[in-house]
């Protein structure tokens, strides 16, 4: 999971483009990076660490230009060190700066293809750098004496044509505009919006609608499954559906965990969804312990606050903050390596054990995935004086590798792989522990778009909607799991 953002304006892009990956911060905190269009000329910037840390006043004054495009990197496979930091270029053909958002599954192939058939050099090992150099390739074979939309369309259909897995691109291409483009299966999210200024209408695409909202800009729709949308230099939309047939599965975890509450993705707002999935957890409490003695909802904040809040109304109980979050430490789940992890929960929270002493708390995650943060967390609570400790998770139990771009690689890092419910609530020291019902999380979620019929639920369910050949998850273990990360990190 990245953020990405993309601006074609009227006056100068760079400051827009920094204030967008500064609300898609939360998407990525590793690197970031803004190139933009300066006449004929590509400017580029970009470097490890938070938005903020990586652009000067000096390097915001140098990227000049009325068109660009901007990404923070949170790493997955291959993507690790500040070489891969985002957005990459190539010289030919045109000059294409190039932002991702995803994952490959195929990306092994695709890099011996690469250089066997096409004749281009990755230099990275980053999946982003095959996907920029296969549309250079396809854009290469157009036949063509001016770079028209159809040449475009033609080229990204050549992608989604040999390109395996879950992506939201962007791509600047000098002399012409901006290409955004979506897998065939909407996995990542991508919406376009326009807004009008003096001198005339400007046009931007980002991974959520958030980022439109800082800007001014209003949300026009999301792009579709399969989709390119080219916006030229003078603020002209062209689109075209580039691979169909395709079942759409956008990705469920956007709406438990990834995306900010306040976005809109596939017309659902994150939100409400979250608000459903707190009503359907409370129903099946009350179904499983209708003679329940919670005390007190607590949430772990924050992406739980909102499934927390119905929960408790729902089942009759106080919702009460009972954990203090410092705002200075970043999402943990998203943190390189278990050991940083581990260590950052504790200078992230802090109970208030007013809220804890002497109760039967029921503790609100919106999901348990390697298990460990939940078992400190169970244990700051009875710390802290709680009586009993029970814990809910607004999603399903994490029994599967995400391999669409979710760093949840390798399936005995996950604490519902091969577990019971009874075994994992031994493991994080809890009373009593209860998951969503999947079913209940997908209905959660379609009831605000009712042509939502399908999700990429993987990690959940096991159900990849691209396939997976034999030994990929072999494969992304290897190169994913946190005992291979810090093997690198220490080579």
């Amino acid at each position: 999971m990245c953020g990405i953002i993309g601006i074609v304006g009227r006056t100068e892009v760079a400051t827009a483009l920094y204030d967008g990956l500064t609300v898609l911060q939360h998407r990525g905190q590793d690197a970031a990076g803004i190139a933009t269009v300066d006449g004929s000329r590509l400017r580029l910037h970009r470097g490890p660490g938070l938005v903020r840390d990586v652009f000067s006043a000096q390097d915001m004054r140098d990227l000049r230009g009325h068109a660009g495009i901007g990404h923070c990197r949170y790493p997955t496979a291959g993507a690790e060190s500040s070489e891969e930091a985002q957005p990459f270029y190539v010289n030919s053909p045109y000059g294409i700066a190039f932002a991702h958002n995803g994952n490959l599954i195929n990306t092994e192939a695709l890099r011996r293809e690469m250089f066997e058939d096409d004749r281009r050099h990755i230099n990275t090992d980053s999946d982003s750098e095959v996907l920029l150099n296969i549309l250079a390739h396809e854009l290469q074979i157009q036949e063509r004496h001016q770079l028209t939309p159809d040449h475009l369309f033609k080229a990204v259909a050549g992608v989604h044509a040999r390109a395996k897995g879950g992506y939201a691109c962007i791509a600047l291409i000098l002399d012409y505009g901006l290409l955004a483009f979506r897998d065939p299966h909407g996995i990542r999210p991508l919406v376009l919006g326009e807004r009008m200024t003096p001198s005339g209408k400007e046009v931007a695409v980002a991974s959520e609608s958030v980022a439109f909202d800082i800007l001014g800009f209003k949300r026009l729709r999301d792009i579709a499954p399969g989709e390119a949308v080219f916006i030229d230099f003078d603020g002209n939309i062209h689109s075209r559906r580039c691979a169909e047939g395709a079942v759409h599965a956008p990705c469920i975890f956007e709406y438990v965990y990834l995306a900010r509450p306040d976005s809109m993705i596939e017309d659902v707002s994150v939100y409400k969804a979250r608000l459903r999935m707190g009503e359907k957890l409370a129903a099946k409490i009350l179904r499983e312990w209708p003679d329940h003695d919670i005390d007190a909802v607590i949430p772990i904040p924050d992406t739980s606050r909102t499934a927390g809040s119905t929960l408790a109304a729902a089942i009759g109980v106080p919702f009460r903050e009972g954990f203090v979050k410092n705002r200075y430490i970043g999402r943990t789940f998203i943190m390189p390596g278990q050991g940083e992890r581990a260590r950052s929960v504790r200078r992230k929270l802090n109970p208030i054990p007013l809220e804890f002493r002497g109760k039967n708390v029921l503790l609100v995650d919106d999901s348990i995935v390697r298990g460990t943060t939940s078992k400190q967390i169970v244990q700051m609570a009875r710390e802290a004086g709680a009586n009993k400790v029970y814990f809910a998770s607004a999603a399903p139990p994490v029994r599967y590798p995400n391999v669409y771009g979710i760093d949840m690689p390798a399936a005995n890092e996950l604490i519902a792989h091969g577990r019971s419910v009874e075994e994992i609530r031994q493991y994080i020291g809890a009373d009593w522990l209860i998951y969503q019902d999947l079913e209940d999380l997908r209905e959660a979620v379609a009831e605000g778009n009712e042509s939502l019929k399908h999700f990429d639920d993987s990690c959940f369910s096991g159900q990849y909607v691209t396939g997976v050949d034999p030994g990929y998850f072999e494969q992304i273990e290897l190169v994913r799991s946190d005992e291979a990360k810090a093997h690198r990190r220490s080579a």
